[in-house]
């Protein structure tokens, strides 16, 4: 049988990771690019809402860019 497990592990929520390094982990994530310590590290560390959160708003700022980018292509494109 094993002991208790810590607190830390039974509530994800309390967890000790700063939003800034939840969105630095994500950024990185979204590049395609860590190393598995860095990985093993955000598991241990980081609030899975902080993590949603972070990438939901991820994916809004690269949607918005990606269509602000073909309107600007498509815009000077165009000559009317």
């Amino acid at each position: 049988m094993t002991g208790p497990r810590p607190t830390e592990s039974r509530n994800p929520a309390a967890r000790k990771g700063s939003f800034l390094q939840t969105i630095q982990a994500v950024a990185w994530s979204f590049f395609g690019v860590r190393r598995s310590a860095d990985y093993a590290q955000d598991v241990a560390k980081l609030n899975p809402v902080h993590v949603i959160i972070a990438g939901i708003l991820g994916a809004a700022v690269f949607v918005a860019t990606l269509v602000l980018l073909v309107r600007w292509v498509v815009g000077s494109g165009v000559a009317t």
